[in-house]
């Protein structure tokens, strides 16, 4: 029973919900609660699946007796393992996905070392726009975020945009650095890593992707207009990709953050708090299915 509840919940958390939720205005309305839910959901996955593994090698090892042991239930048939073996489960787990994820963000970093490196020879640094100016034709504005962050305005850029555009783009990378939002990138990189071929890693690694470069709009809409930020992407829509380890201002999903800015959704209000405890639950649930009492 404790092995089919699981398997339900993998099949709805890694297939269906993804899909249902990729594209959705709610969390487009509100970017950094809708990134948090897509990690939310992708711990959770991991959590069903280790315990699912566990409970397939081992049937007979755990039966449910209540969530931690605290919920009575009925007297089993033969004495019950303790909970500690889910512990050490998912500890060993964790310890897995961190290794993952710091390989992950190693090889962005060794990138960015690499990039900035040549930036600090052949770039020159702006100090009315604090950014690096690389003498490049094409149009461009990125970042490297990090502990030595530099944000990167191309030749072409400075000539295609206007003042008011050129800060906006600027203002939009900075709320990359400021919101260090490549941290939050790379556990969706490392479950791509994982299970690419899922469609909560693909689905879900584009969407967070997409939802950070909304929530450094929001930000920095804090310093500029709607109408000048939304000119900015539209003239850098022919940016080229941003190299490995960075964040551009035009790198995802233009055409649809244009259209947001133009209908701005509202806050979160009085369900703010509500949100986010569901949001910190969600990573809970299999331990609940495997663990709750059940017949």
């Amino acid at each position: 029973m404790t092995l089919a509840l699981l398997g339900l919940y993998l099949v709805a958390a890694g297939l269906a919900l993804p899909r249902r939720l990729a594209g959705s205005a709610r969390l487009q309305a509100h970017p950094v609660a809708g990134t948090a839910l897509w990690l939310a959901l992708m711990a959770s996955f991991l959590v069903a699946l280790l315990l699912a593994a566990h409970h397939a090698v081992e049937p007979f090892a755990h039966e449910p007796a209540g969530l931690l042991g605290l919920v009575p239930h009925a007297e089993p048939a033969r004495p019950l393992a303790p909970h500690t073996h889910d512990g050490w489960l998912l500890t060993a787990g964790a310890a897995g996905l961190a290794a993952v994820v710091a390989a992950v963000g190693a090889r962005a970093g060794r990138a960015r070392r690499r990039h900035r490196a040549v930036l600090d020879v052949v770039a020159v640094r702006d100090r009315r726009w604090n950014a690096l100016v690389l003498e490049h034709a094409h149009p461009t504005v990125y970042c490297l975020p990090g502990r030595r962050s530099r944000v990167v305005v191309s030749r072409g850029a400075l000539e295609l945009l206007d003042e008011r555009q050129l800060a906006a783009a600027v203002a939009h990378e900075r709320e990359h650095i400021r919101g260090r939002h490549h941290l939050l990138r790379l556990p969706a990189d490392a479950f791509a890593l994982l299970l690419g071929r899922l469609p909560l890693a693909r689905l879900g690694r584009a969407e967070v992707a997409l939802l950070l470069e909304m929530a450094a709009d929001d930000a920095a809409l804090a310093r500029v207009s709607r109408s000048e930020l939304a000119s900015a992407l539209c003239a850098l829509a022919t940016s080229p990709a941003p190299p490995g380890g960075s964040l551009g201002v035009a790198a995802t999903g233009v055409l649809t953050r244009v259209r947001r800015l133009a209908r701005p959704g509202g806050g979160l209000r009085r369900r703010r708090a509500a949100w986010w405890a569901g949001v910190v639950a969600i990573p809970l649930l299999p331990y609940l299915l495997a663990c709750a009492p059940h017949p």
